[in-house]
């Protein structure tokens, strides 16, 4: 076994393990996603990470928005749910697996972006058996095609750490055109009209681009995304690369595809834009 090769570890579970059925499912949330399509250059993206029977559609909605474009490469930055480390994790490997085939990490750009900081680390740690990055790259392979990405992992979400990311992100970007996207889920088990209450205060900060409010917010508990540290390093980011205005795509929450409305998990796709 190449283990430079990072397998899948929630195919079967999050989605489709058969590669035809997996194109099947891919296809029909994009199909189901809004045709009409955003002017400008698309600098980031917020996409949700729950199994795809759930933020699915949602997610199509942010990556319809790719259709015709082209990047250098696409820098994916998710949570870690399942190992702690204080620092930021890029994959050493050459390669993410998934069943419609393998996607290669872009060296040059990785290589950029752990030069920047000592807590931007070449490690599988955080990688292993997360699924925040690796259900993102279904979508981007339907609607790119052949492309080139760097798996990024945030153990912690401190406020430095976000900032600190975003620096090595608008670094690298300067030298790539790069896409950039946040891999998060919102508010998590509260009752529906809780959930949508917490939800609507982060969406409006993305929708007016209120990083610094959105970030306060999450270090203050007033507002929840497990994957809100990479929101916040997009969001800085790509704001820096010359995105200006901020697209709510489509919201929703596991309450509106499932009947249970007791303990839901809210999902958000924007696009972060420059004109």
């Amino acid at each position: 076994m190449n283990t430079q090769v990072r397998e899948p570890a929630v195919a079967g579970l999050f989605y489709e393990d058969r590669p035809a059925e997996l194109e099947r499912e891919v296809r029909h949330y994009l199909s189901r996603a809004p045709g009409n399509l955003l002017g400008g250059t698309i600098r980031g993206l917020i996409s949700p990470h729950a199994g795809l029977m759930y933020s699915g559609w949602t997610a199509a909605h942010a990556y319809r928005q790719l259709q015709g474009r082209s990047y250098d490469a696409v820098v994916v930055i998710g949570p870690s749910h399942r190992e702690y480390f204080d620092g930021i994790s890029i994959h050493p490997g050459t390669a993410f697996r998934t069943p419609l085939g393998d996607v290669p990490i872009h060296d040059g750009v990785r290589a950029e972006i752990a030069s920047y900081h000592p807590s931007i680390e070449l490690s599988a740690i955080g990688h292993r058996s997360e699924h925040s990055v690796e259900v993102q790259l279904p979508f981007l392979q339907e609607v790119l095609g052949k492309f080139s990405f760097v798996p990024v992992v945030m153990g912690e979400q401190r406020k430095e750490l976000c900032y600190l990311l975003a620096d090595a992100l608008v670094q690298t970007g300067r030298h790539f055109n790069l896409l950039l996207v946040a891999s998060s889920d919102l508010s998590h088990y509260h009752p529906y009209e809780d959930a949508v209450r917490l939800d609507r205060s982060i969406l409006q900060d993305i929708e007016s681009y209120q990083t610094a409010a959105f970030m306060e917010k999450l270090e203050d508990s007033q507002a929840e995304a497990c994957g809100g540290g990479p929101i916040i390093a997009v969001m800085k980011a790509a704001s820096d690369l010359g995105a200006s205005v901020a697209h709510i795509l489509h919201y929703c929450n596991s309450g509106d595809v499932s009947p249970r409305r007791d303990a839901v998990v809210g999902y958000v796709a924007a696009a972060l834009v420059q004109e």
